[in-house]
């Protein structure tokens, strides 16, 4: 039998190829307190500075038990990179947007020009580096970023879906600003040592703004990221919150290698909506990971895996106060599982 490291085994997971097990890992965030509280980096710190966030990612794999390393935590840097008010985090709380920066084209044109070093961008791209030094040749270095979609909407706030019925040409010219971000940024987590992209573009959701706008604006956006990762040799996932089970196919249109699915799908219908896409999912991270003991957690990771789901994993990302012992139930029947 083929000597598989954790690396190997997800790579070739994705791809859809033959491995020995299922690879054990989380495509969502993985930052818990209990880990925090083992390996003494925090949140918001964790958020900020590069030494503490790789700290943490660490523990996924050291204290949990995830076979992969993964950052950032949250889906925020990308907006304060460009100048959107941040509600700051706490421990167990992840930071939120609560101002925009753009209204019009020409506050578009102000911010084409910026240096992916600086803010926190530059600190998970540092965070990356730290974790590729340390396992890059044994574990998946999973990097993360807020997809085109989304950021354009913390961009603009909620006028923003108006915007792409009302205003195409305004629509447009944000969506390129934050997709060539997005491969830029992609491209420079790529050189730091990421080999897994994984874009979360919630309110890109088809049931949020329908079939006809996700064609026109998410599914370009989407596939020039993939596009660019795969000629990378970087495999790529999507996670898009909300039941995706009607925009499923529209979502692999973009050729991702994986999607990640809400507990609000149906892993056996997902499977029958796409042709070669890996589903991932689905435990919920509330009522599930979170509020049940382990053994409910591998009942739960046993149905979903006979349902047929690619990799067990959240449903969305992990919540800040989710046991150790939880998450190790979910791993372990991971860990358990031949295809």
């Amino acid at each position: 039998m083929d000597e598989y490291t954790p690396k190997k085994r997800l790579a070739l997971a994705l791809r859809g190829e033959s491995v020995d097990r299922m690879p054990a890992i989380s495509v969502t965030q993985t930052g818990t307190v209990e880990q925090m509280e083992a390996c003494g980096a925090f949140w918001p710190e964790a958020n900020e500075d590069a030494e503490k966030m790789a700290t943490l990612a660490e523990a996924g794999h050291t204290v949990v038990g995830f076979e992969a390393v993964r950052v950032p935590f949250d889906i925020t840097a990308e907006a304060e990179f460009f100048g959107c008010e941040i509600k700051a985090g706490t421990k167990e709380q992840q930071p939120s947007v609560v101002g925009h920066v753009i209204k019009s084209i020409e506050d578009i044109e102000k911010l084409k020009d910026y240096d992916l070093s600086e803010g926190r961008i530059g600190v998970v791209c540092d965070a990356i580096r730290i974790l590729a030094g340390k396992y890059g040749d044994e574990l998946p270095i999973m990097g993360s970023m807020l997809g085109p979609f989304s950021l354009a909407q913390h961009m603009n706030g909620d006028d923003w879906f108006m915007a792409i019925m009302t205003d195409e040409k305004f629509a447009f010219a944000l969506m390129e600003l934050t997709t060539e971000f997005n491969i830029a940024y992609a491209k420079k987590m790529v050189d730091n040592g990421a080999d897994t992209m994984v874009i979360i573009d919630p309110t890109a959701s088809a049931m949020l703004i329908g079939d006809e706008f996700y064609q026109k604006f998410v599914v370009p956006a989407h596939k020039r990221i993939v596009d660019t990762m795969h000629e990378l040799n970087v495999a790529t996932v999507l996670h898009i919150c909300g039941d995706t089970t009607p925009s499923l196919a529209l979502m692999e249109s973009s050729d991702v290698d994986a999607i990640s699915v809400d507990q609000n799908v149906d892993v056996a219908t997902a499977l029958s909506k796409v042709d070669s896409a890996v589903i991932i999912g689905n435990l919920d991270p509330v009522s599930v990971l979170w509020k049940k003991t382990p053994e409910q957690i591998r009942e739960v990771s046993k149905d979903l895996l006979a349902a047929g789901a690619g990799l067990l994993g959240p449903g969305c990302g992990i919540v800040s106060k989710t046991p150790n012992a939880n998450l190790q139930a979910m791993i372990e029947m991971a860990k358990g599982h031949t295809y």
